[in-house]
């Protein structure tokens, strides 16, 4: 399983190549196998394709034209050309994947400690349905992007998305077109910080 872990990419160039149901749903057992916060199992999954996939992107598209004239993340402007191109890479994957979160709460509210905690432990637990769904898919020999540029176009998406839920997150899906290089990782030297243990050996 390391060696899975080692040698999953985030792809941006798919071949053009179908990928079947089959294996897209065995990815997707694999994301609702995660561990979740109070077993809530917070996801629910859009798997697009063909005309839906077409439809999809419209509605990426109508979001970054109007996030141009009335940003709903006015700070995040120097980062639109990006999502402009994450949905270039949408249009080539032949799967997009809609990650929903059916118990998430909309982006514009006020939240109390206690529904911010809430948000905290679902989103933990969809990074978990996520990260399982990459490593599915890598093990299966098919790339993956995990994409956040969907919150440009947020609003749009949840009304083609059609009340299943916030948006969470998306994933393109395809056969790799590219084998990147692994991106510099920081040693666990700069990361962990080792506490106790030392007099049973634990960590010797």
């Amino acid at each position: 399983m390391l060696s899975v872990i080692q040698n999953r990419r985030s792809i941006r160039a798919f071949l053009d190549k179908p990928v079947s149901q089959e294996l897209v749903e065995k990815i997707l057992l694999a994301g609702s196998l995660a561990p979740s916060s109070k077993n809530r199992q917070p996801w629910r999954f859009i798997a697009a394709a063909e005309k839906k996939k077409e439809e999809l992107l419209a509605a990426m598209d109508r979001g970054l034209e109007r996030e141009r004239r009335s940003p709903l993340l006015p700070g995040s402007g120097d980062h639109l050309s990006g999502a402009e191109n994450t949905r270039r890479i949408m249009a080539q994957a032949p799967v997009v994947i809609l990650v929903m979160n059916p118990l998430g709460l909309p982006l514009d509210r006020n939240l109390t400690p206690e529904e911010r905690v809430y948000e905290i432990c679902n989103a933990q637990s969809l990074g978990a349905a996520m990260e399982n769904i990459s490593l599915a898919a890598e093990s299966l020999g098919l790339g993956s992007l995990w994409i956040c540029d969907t919150y440009f176009a947020y609003r749009e998406l949840m009304e083609w998305a059609g009340g299943t839920g916030e948006l969470f997150a998306a994933l393109a899906l395809g056969y790799p077109g590219e084998a990147p290089p692994s991106r510099p990782r920081k040693p666990l030297s700069e990361i962990v910080e080792w506490r106790g243990g030392s007099k049973a050996g634990v960590f010797r």
